[in-house]
């Protein structure tokens, strides 16, 4: 059981009040979470205790900080399943895709070839495989969705062919927030031969990720969306395709040596991928938070966020005009609109009562034909909400609204 009551008082956002006197409620935790206070105090250790560059300097207090990053490399290991060798750090999940899309598809991927996708995808998902589509000339298809916007396996064997080689998916969308059977996608990938991008940007937050379990090639995801810093991120991939990959950007730390002919040679993995001063306080900050998540377990986090997920979903059922997109789907992702008023409205009427969600497109902007919509409100719950501040939310649903002044078809 999760004591969400003591959780709250570690979190210094949860305490505050909104600009209108509201106590805030915080339901956009899709886009990014709030931080506790160990977070924030590891970041302010690398700046006021242990500044220095790391893999760079012979002294003590670069020593420290080598000690640190590979420290936190293991606990991200340990965190989803890997080899410590397997995990980069990258400054986010847009990121970790980019390098997948330029370092493994730009270089194998050919005319004729296939990239499979789904409607449901985030941008990071979406658009490095347009590019890479420019580049080599492989086609883009799509694997269907079912008619609530879920990923099935069947679909995905109903359109993989001996030309695909890469199928590129979240498992968990960011919009439609079902979670996806990420290892029979990955059974279904292999036959075929081809590799399995996972984005689990919305699923390594919520839910215990075990990449070996899952076999997916590649898995990436971000800091801030599990309690960590901005502009830290990782991506994972099994040993062996990391070793064939180019890296996205080479520069001081990635190689072993180079001469005037432009001979290059690369170090091993994760180095090769890791050029440059990397975001050293927010890799001390991963650390704390991977600590501070597992302090209260995965387990507990997803089990809790389905007790909140249908707590909501029962309350929204109930308010007139109000449609709900997703209402079966197994996360804390929950996705509305209010007949005849614009979402950014809404969003804004909510703002009045002290309620942040997402509204707009959320970077899916594939999804709008099956949605019949061009925009809706997301509302993204997380450990340390509660049943009373979903209340809140009912209420003003409940009592607002009509005052609005854009409609939408």
């Amino acid at each position: 059981m999760i004591d969400v009551k003591n959780i709250r008082k570690d979190f210094p956002m949860l305490n505050g009040k909104t600009q209108q006197g509201h106590p805030l409620v915080y339901f956009d935790n899709a886009a990014t979470t709030f931080k506790p206070q160990s977070v924030i105090d590891a970041c302010d250790k690398y700046y006021s205790e242990e500044t220095a560059n790391a893999h760079r300097g012979d002294y003590d207090l670069a020593f420290k900080v080598d000690k640190e990053v590979d420290l936190v490399r293991e606990k991200v290991a340990n965190f989803i399943g890997a080899k410590k060798q397997e995990v980069i750090f990258t400054s986010g999940t847009s990121m970790s895709l980019n390098m997948i899309a330029f370092g493994f598809g730009f270089k194998f991927l050919k005319k004729g070839d296939e990239i499979l996708l789904t409607e449901a995808e985030h941008a990071s998902n979406v658009l490095p495989w347009f590019k890479i589509s420019e580049l080599t000339g492989a086609t883009i298809k799509y694997i269907p969705l079912n008619k609530e916007g879920k990923l099935e396996p069947e679909s995905l064997r109903k359109v993989i062919t001996k030309n695909t080689k890469v199928v590129s998916v979240a498992q968990v969308t960011n919009v439609m927030g079902f979670m996806i059977d990420i290892k029979e996608i990955a059974k279904i990938t292999h036959e075929f031969g081809a590799i399995l991008v996972c984005d689990g940007a919305q699923s390594v937050p919520h839910m215990k990720v075990d990449v070996k379990d899952l076999d997916c090639d590649f898995l990436s995801f971000s800091g801030h969306k599990m309690l960590g810093p901005t502009g830290i991120g990782v991506l994972y991939g099994k040993y062996n395709l990391l070793e064939k990959m180019d890296p996205l950007m080479s520069g001081g730390g990635d190689n072993a040596r180079f001469d005037m002919c432009g001979n290059v040679a690369y170090l091993a993995a994760p180095a090769k991928f890791e050029a440059g001063t990397m975001n050293l306080a927010g890799i001390y900050g991963m650390g704390a938070a991977i600590d501070y998540l597992n302090k209260i377990g995965m387990n507990n986090i997803e089990e809790y966020e389905k007790e909140l997920h249908s707590y909501a979903i029962s309350k929204l059922k109930d308010i007139k005009d109000l449609i709900i997109y997703n209402e079966h789907a197994d996360t804390g992702i929950i996705t509305v609109n209010v007949k005849g008023v614009f979402p950014q409205d809404e969003a804004s009427y909510l703002n009045s009562h002290g309620i942040c969600v997402r509204s707009g497109e959320h970077c899916a902007k594939l999804l709008k034909d099956l949605l019949k919509t061009t925009g809706t409100v997301r509302i993204s719950l997380y450990f340390y909400n509660t049943k009373e501040e979903v209340d809140v939310l009912i209420d003003a649903l409940k009592n607002g609204g009509n005052f609005l002044d854009a409609y939408f078809d």
